[in-house]
């Protein structure tokens, strides 16, 4: 850059920035990026919180699931003796089970 340019951006910088803006500025940056609580971090916590939702149905499904088939051993013999059939290949006496695979 030539003397010239160097001493126009100089008398532009000392005309239009003045302390207190540039310390204004300053804090504005602060507080919007590098701070605890700043936009970036925001952003990061509204995506971990679609994601935990997102779990909780899940789990909240699956729950549903298994209290459903809970009840259903409780008060009905035919579903539990399938189960226990299935799951845990458990048989009769004098029963014989062959298992495919």
């Amino acid at each position: 850059m030539s003397k010239k340019t160097l001493q126009r951006n100089l008398r532009w910088c000392r005309r239009y920035l003045s302390l207190p803006l540039v310390i204004v500025l300053g804090l504005i940056v602060y507080v919007t990026v590098f701070n605890k609580n700043s936009f970036i971090d925001l952003h990061h916590h509204k995506q971990q919180i679609k994601e935990l939702k997102a779990q909780i149905k899940e789990n909240r499904d699956t729950f549903e699931y298994y209290d459903k088939l809970n009840r259903r051993l409780d008060t009905d013999p035919v579903t539990m003796e399938r189960i226990v059939r299935e799951q845990y290949h458990m048989q009769r006496a004098g029963e014989d089970v062959y298992i495919f695979e």
